[in-house]
């Protein structure tokens, strides 16, 4: 279960080996620590916090995940019931698919955004995602927004928009910034994780349209939640499944690929699809407020 590695980032923190120790030494304290509790003691103990003080919850979460992924932990199992190795999530009515619509998108009257609080929509966010979003549902790392966009009280699409990745080459040459730069403004930059319109509707040009109008709503969204305004988004297309149309049709600038291979594993990398990297800058002078 144990490697030897001086030293290993997840979630925008490197974790030294002493401080992998610590969470071994953490999760066998108690054995009726479920995750959620084990996540905070973490936090607490290596002084994680976010900029408003608050744990960097979230963030622990998916780096201790992401840990037992790479087989440096053993976390107690999930709350849920699994599945080959996957969380298995119930299956409610209210997401089951719907009968076909098929619509020109001037014929969606009030779209409206609406952030996803409390959890009962927390879960019917993650259903959707999961059962009908091609990379499933994964919690989201960082500071957070989730999005229904509906029609008429009708959800039509989902949106989600998580901490940006904390380095990848074309969107930093583009960006211009130094390492330390990086460091201190990647809060600034913010990642599209999700966007999914819902299988059974087809709409000419809606996708274009919502990421218009997301770009529009979220920086004030953000700072309602965070305190601070995102100055560029970025996302990142699986380039053998999406062409990236809407986001060319809405402005977003293509900045180059990433080069398809993951952390090393057992001395070996890992090979990931490639993927188109977009860009959409939030303020006219997002270089110089991310180079300063």
């Amino acid at each position: 279960m144990k490697k030897n590695v001086s030293g290993m980032r997840y979630c925008g923190r490197e974790f030294k080996d002493a401080e992998i120790e610590l969470i071994r030494d953490i999760i066998s304290s108690d054995p009726k620590l479920n995750r959620q509790k084990i996540s905070k003691l973490v936090c607490e103990a290596l002084n994680w916090y976010k900029r408003d003080g608050g744990l960097k919850d979230m963030s622990c979460r998916v780096a201790l995940l992401r840990m037992q992924d790479d087989r440096l932990i053993k976390l107690p199992p999930p709350l849920w019931n699994t599945r080959n190795g996957k969380i298995h999530r119930w299956r409610s009515a209210a997401c089951e698919p719907k009968a076909t619509i098929t619509i020109p998108v001037s014929s969606f009257k009030e779209l409206q955004f609406e952030l996803v609080k409390g959890k009962q929509n927390s879960h019917l966010w993650n259903e959707y995602i999961d059962r009908y979003h091609y990379l499933c549902y994964k919690p989201l790392p960082g500071a957070q927004l989730r999005y229904f966009v509906k029609s008429r009280e009708e959800i039509v699409a989902l949106f989600g928009f998580g901490a940006a990745a904390w380095k990848t080459a074309p969107r930093d040459h583009f960006i211009g910034w130094s390492k330390e730069q990086r460091e201190n403004n990647i809060h600034l930059v913010v990642n599209n994780a999700r966007f999914l319109i819902l299988p059974w509707i087809t709409s000419h040009n809606l996708a274009s349209r919502l990421l218009s109008m997301v770009t529009k709503r979220l920086p004030c969204d953000w700072y309602n939640r965070y305190k601070y305004k995102p100055v560029l988004l970025e996302s990142f297309v699986d380039q053998e499944k999406f062409k990236g149309t809407c986001y060319k049709a809405s402005n977003w600038i293509y900045v180059g690929q990433t080069k398809g291979l993951g952390k090393v594993y057992w001395g070996r990398k890992i090979s990931l699809p490639k993927k188109n990297i977009y860009l959409y800058h939030l303020k006219n002078n997002f270089k110089q407020l991310l180079c300063s």
